[in-house]
Order: structure tokens, then C-alpha cells, then sequence
């Protein structure tokens, strides 16, 4: 049985982590990243269907080609991001199915019915869209997630060739602490939570 994380380790990934708004002038390694989604993927998913994908943006050029997909408030800080990735996921997951699960023909649960695939797609990508989180902040890195961008913009632009779609942004880098916000308030167990 694995034993509960030190109060250290849960400060990085949870109770001092922040959402960061500006950026270090300090480079993100490749390597990394790899390390970081090396991490994420081991998180589960339903049938083991890992829909997720990402596109890390980091040089100028792709940055501006980003830049009419965003809203005003997310851009200097994403311009300013060493790296931003686009999560997104993959409507047709289901294809790698027989390599991810070969415990059985899941494919075809999926291919019989688009709006169970496209549900599955869109809540297991999230879910490791929050694991790639948790690993970046385990390998000392700060992120900022993002929903203020036209997705269309952004699938016309990076992912029409793959045929992915934008679930959200994510700014990474090493977060400028003296721009970020007082942490706002979030709501307690008994409020939000019932044991039956």
C-alpha cells in the first residue's frame, strides 16, 4: 500500500500551487515536458482509451499564430509563457483501442455510437489534461489553464491536419509570484460533498 504524500509534496501539487499569470525569463527543456507527460500517462482512463493529445506551442512564430485565438485578458501572459499547450483530444480514439485495450473488442462501444465516444473522449482528456498539471508542478514547474480562446480558431489553425480538437489552453513556465492574484476562496467538504 502506498503511503501518504509528505506535507512538502502536497504544498507542490496542491495547497501552494497557483494559477500563474506571468513568466521567468527561464526556458522549459524538452526533456521535460517528455518527463512530465511520461508522468500523466500513467494516470487511469476508461478502458484505457488515453485520448488526450498536445501541441506544446514555444516559438514566436506559432505564438502568433495562436494570438487571434485568444482573448484579450490570456494574451500577454501567453505570449509571455515560455511554453503553451494546446490540449486537446482525439474524436477518434477508439483507432488505437485494440493496442491500448486488448482485453476485448472496446473499439467498437465507441464506433456504434458517436455521442458515447465524444463524451468519453472529452471527459478522459480532461481528466489527463489534470494529471500533465499535477506533473508539471511535480517537476517544479508552474501552469496557468485557460479557456478564454476560440477553439474553432484554434483547430483551424494547429489541428485540422490530425483532426483533434481544443479542449483548453495551459501556459507553462516558471511562474512570476508577484503576479499572481490572492488566492480566491474555495468551498469546504460539507458544502459541496455528501457520504451515503
Amino acid at each position: 500500500m502506498a503511503e501518504a504524500l509528505i506535507t512538502d509534496a502536497l504544498a507542490t501539487l496542491f495547497t501552494e500551487a497557483r494559477t500563474h499569470n506571468g513568466w521567468q525569463d527561464r526556458s522549459v527543456s524538452d526533456d521535460v515536458l517528455r518527463q512530465a507527460y511520461d508522468l500523466a500517462r500513467m494516470g487511469p482512463t476508461s478502458a484505457n482509451c488515453c485520448p488526450l493529445r498536445v501541441v506544446f506551442i514555444r516559438s514566436a512564430e506559432q505564438k502568433e499564430k495562436l494570438a487571434p485565438a485568444l482573448s484579450s485578458g490570456n494574451l500577454a501572459k501567453t505570449l509571455g509563457a515560455p511554453v503553451t499547450a494546446i490540449l486537446a483530444y482525439d474524436p477518434q480514439f477508439y483507432d488505437l483501442l485494440p493496442e491500448l485495450f486488448p482485453h476485448g473488442d472496446a473499439r467498437s462501444w465507441f464506433t456504434s455510437s458517436p455521442e458515447l465516444a465524444h463524451e468519453t473522449a472529452f471527459r478522459n482528456a480532461s481528466l489527463q489534461a489534470a494529471y500533465l498539471i499535477l506533473a508539471l508542478r511535480s517537476l517544479g514547474l508552474d501552469t496557468g489553464p485557460m479557456s478564454g480562446f476560440d477553439a474553432q480558431k484554434v483547430n483551424d489553425t494547429f489541428l485540422a491536419e490530425s483532426g483533434w480538437k481544443a479542449n483548453f489552453l495551459l501556459n507553462i513556465g516558471y511562474g512570476d509570484s508577484s503576479k499572481i492574484y490572492p488566492r480566491a476562496p474555495r468551498l469546504a467538504f460539507d458544502r459541496v460533498c455528501q457520504i451515503i
